[in-house]
Formats: structure tokens, sequence, C-alpha cells
């Protein structure tokens, strides 16, 4: 059986270097929490407020490594709570996307697009993809067997780097529908 373990992804945060001078004063490093599945990919100490027209969440994650954009990744349901319009994408594609304003502990910074809701995706390395028979941007399937929560998702994109180790990742919505607790076992259908 083609299985992959799915991961939960909760709302956060990705800054580029400008922006983290901006919440956190010049010269300001991310300082890591915890490592996460990715290699190279951590949580943060360093939290920040989301505030929409709506209300705001506060507290938020960021996870480092600094990125080229910066980028807010929220759940549909965060959505509705901020007063956000905020596209279905892919991590890295913001243009023309959601707007909000960050505050951290040393400033404020109106951002005018970068608020995704990130595109449900497995990340493989090339000798998983060549097992699974499955190639980079390719959308297929994820079938969870969970009791009382069973659920087949649809439109899962595919992504390949030989630096991905092989995780599926889902947002918090996604993850109540199929009554995540932890990390659950996937089944890719091609």
């Amino acid at each position: 059986m083609n299985t992959i373990t799915v991961e939960t992804s909760a709302r956060h945060v990705h800054l580029n270097e400008k922006d983290i001078a901006v919440l956190f004063g010049e010269g300001h490093k991310l300082t890591l929490k915890k490592e996460l599945s990715q290699p190279g990919e951590f949580a943060c100490e360093e939290r920040v407020d989301i505030i929409g027209p709506k209300k705001e969440i506060k507290n938020v994650i960021i996870l480092g490594p600094a990125r080229k954009a910066t980028q807010v990744e929220v759940s549909l349901t965060d959505t509705r709570t901020l007063g956000l319009n905020a596209p279905i994408r892919e991590s890295g594609d913001v243009a023309g996307s959601g707007a909000c304003k960050l505050i951290g502990p040393a400033g404020e910074l109106e951002l005018t697009e970068g608020v995704i809701v990130a595109k449900r995706h497995v990340h493989l390395r090339t000798q998983d993809a060549e097992k699974f028979g499955v190639k980079d941007k390719q959308i297929v399937q994820i079938k969870i067997e969970n009791t009382g929560r069973s659920i087949i998702f649809g439109d899962v994109v595919i992504r390949i780097r030989d630096s991905f180790m092989p995780y599926m990742h889902i947002d918090t919505d996604e993850a109540n529908a199929c009554g995540a607790n932890g990390n659950i076992e996937g089944e890719i259908i091609v």
C-alpha cells in the first residue's frame, strides 16, 4: 500500500529578512525552538499577531529560516475569523493573495499580499515519487482511514525535491475533518 505520514500544519508565518527587522528589530535572527519534519525547517520562539478587518489572532508562530517573501498561512476558518480573503494556493504563490497586518514586539507591517490558505500537499524525494508512481505537480487523492472520520482528500498536489522528507501536510480544518490527533497515515491514490 502507498501510505504516507500525514501531519497537521497549523497557522503560521514565514518572514523575509527585511520584515524580521521591522517586526523584531534590526539585526534580529530567528530563534530555533523545534526542528520540523522537513530538513532545515524549524519552529521559532518568535511570535506575531495577525490583524484582519474583523478580528485578530494573537501569538502566531513563525517558521524559519527566513524566506524570500513573507507569507501568512491560515485555515479557511481563520480567514472568516479575521475577515480576510485568502486564496487556496501552494506555498510561495503569493502574488495577488490576501492582505493583513502583522504586529511584532518592535513594529508593525502592513502586508498588501501574502496571506494564503495552503493547498494540501505531499512532500516527496525523487526515490519516493518513483516508488509511489507519481510526478512533481501531479494531483492525487489521499485516503485516510480513521475511526468515525475516514475521508478521501482530493486536489492534493505532489511536490518533489530531493531535500524533502516524505510527509503530507494538511491544515487544522482538514485535520478536524478526519479526526486527526497527532500524525496519522494516508494512502496515496493515483
